[in-house]
């Protein structure tokens, strides 16, 4: 549709005047004539009745007027949905996060949002396998540690410290390591990865590992931990109440790793979303 001389017709139409169109609109008296003119050409129809004293609508300038109108008025609606969902967060979100992290620290947060944004719909899948976060339709994924897909937005959300550490009862039986040589001497609770990861004289060492206990959850490795089965290597949010409380005490901290980034992750295409904005400024304030 061809839109010139709408807004112009449209306007002379209410003030019944060419000069009151071009002062609301913010041109020349002329070109508002010139507008409309052209608009009445192009549709081979007289819209106007011209006089000395003022403009009246046709009878085709009535139907026309009263069909411009409304297509005007939609368009006003239209530009204010875009500003209200600028300014407020409303829609479906679908998330990703690692499954322990995600249960303890991520969905609290997403529901207190929630609480906070009844507009929002949150879909959470929790898992420890990467996603195809484009591929599988995910609008957000919370990762840890060197992201690889250079893709993708990344803000920074909180850090995460991993400790290696033991309960009081296995360090009574078998001593406590100094070195990292010295583990070898140790049984060691395996997680999904074969080596841990350390620093030695600056510079990052993977160290391979091998045990009794190899498990996928860091919950059962907690717990074979507190029984004295061996040293377990976690991140923070699994064993630091432990720790505090004096249930299990860290070795080796003197070649322990540095913090390790968790980050927010999503689309390029999804970067000015309120919804995903909000989100993630939520889940950066309140993470530690």
């Amino acid at each position: 549709m061809n839109w010139e001389g709408i807004s112009e017709f449209v306007q002379v139409a209410e003030t019944e005047s060419f000069t009151q169109a071009a002062k609301r609109l913010s041109i020349s008296t002329a070109q508002v004539s010139r507008q409309v003119s052209a608009l009445e050409q192009r549709l081979n129809v007289k819209l106007l009745y011209r006089t000395t004293r003022k403009v009246l609508l046709t009878q085709e300038g009535q139907v026309f007027y009263q069909h411009c109108r409304a297509i005007l008025d939609g368009l006003d609606a239209a530009e204010r949905a875009i500003t209200n969902l600028q300014s407020k967060p409303q829609g479906k979100i679908k998330l990703t996060a690692p499954v322990t992290y995600g249960e303890q620290q991520i969905m609290p947060l997403v529901n207190d949002f929630l609480q906070r944004y009844v507009d929002v719909e949150i879909t959470a899948h929790l898992t420890n396998k990467q996603v195809d976060v484009i591929d599988e339709g995910f609008d957000l994924a919370i990762r840890m540690g060197k992201l690889s897909d250079s893709t993708m937005m990344a803000k920074k959300l909180a850090s995460r410290t991993n400790f290696v550490c033991a309960s009081p009862e296995y360090i009574n039986k078998n001593g406590l390591p100094h070195t990292l040589s010295e583990l070898e001497q140790h049984r060691w609770l395996l997680g999904s990865l074969d080596y841990w990861r350390f620093i030695e004289n600056g510079k990052e060492k993977n160290v391979r590992v091998s045990g009794p206990v190899n498990c996928n959850s860091g919950l059962g490795l907690v717990d074979a931990a507190l029984k004295g089965l061996g040293i377990v290597q976690l991140p923070d949010y699994y064993v630091q109440p432990l720790i505090e409380t004096g249930k299990l005490i860290t070795i080796l901290d003197s070649f322990r790793e540095p913090e390790q980034v968790i980050w927010a992750v999503y689309p390029h295409n999804r970067n000015l979303s309120p919804k995903i904005r909000f989100l993630v400024d939520y889940l950066a304030e309140h993470l530690h």
